[in-house]
């Protein structure tokens, strides 16, 4: 069982200026899409299982080397995360089914080193319909500088019965971020820093 891609298409952009002033550093994010024909389009399917399992580490390993390819290391990654959208023929779980495996994420995970878990989105839409890419820090989920989105679209899809499924990057946080960190929110709230469910 194969995951039949129809087209992969790249995202990227490089900023160099940033709020009316020049960022100390060329700022980058990129993103890495696979179109996908949905295997369980126009009916519904009680065990998503068995495609999950054959399409995710195929996804995965081909998307993480490509994403790796365009940084040009896994250390060049500082945030990341992923999305899928799934066309007008299928359901959202299907979207989510293809992105919410660590057959798929863990490849790109572990490539970039990272702790934290990767930001996402899973939506429906039909051709063009937007596709919003959330990051994060990969290794510190309250890093607040990293928390960037990739937005873009693909005129041509997804159709009705694919399914996009994407990985994203930036290569460093917003220029001149300045909003602090959400332990600094933490601590002035009186909650413990190091409790997660004190948000």
């Amino acid at each position: 069982m194969q995951p039949e891609i129809r087209k992969l298409v790249t995202y990227d952009e490089e900023v160099l200026i940033e709020g009316f002033r020049p960022a100390d550093r060329p700022w980058r994010m990129f993103a890495l899409a696979a179109v996908v024909r949905n295997p369980w389009a126009g009916r519904y399917v009680v065990d998503l299982k068995p495609e999950i399992q054959a399409y995710g580490p195929i996804l995965g390993e081909m998307m993480t080397a490509r994403m790796i390819a365009l940084a040009g290391s896994g250390e060049a990654i500082e945030a990341y995360g992923k999305a899928a959208v799934v066309g007008l023929d299928g359901e959202i779980e299907h979207a989510s089914g293809l992105i919410h495996t660590l057959r798929f994420g863990n490849h790109y995970r572990e490539a970039v080193g990272a702790k934290s878990y990767l930001a996402f989105t899973n939506t429906r839409g039909g051709a063009n319909a937007p596709i919003m890419v959330p990051l994060m820090d990969k290794n510190d989920a309250g890093r607040r500088s990293h928390y960037l989105t990739i937005q873009f679209s693909i005129p041509d899809a997804p159709r009705d019965d694919e399914i996009v499924v994407v990985l994203g990057a930036a290569t460093g946080g917003r220029p001149h971020h300045r909003i602090g960190d959400r332990y600094q929110d933490l601590k002035d709230l009186g909650h413990d820093v190091d409790n997660p469910a004190a948000v």
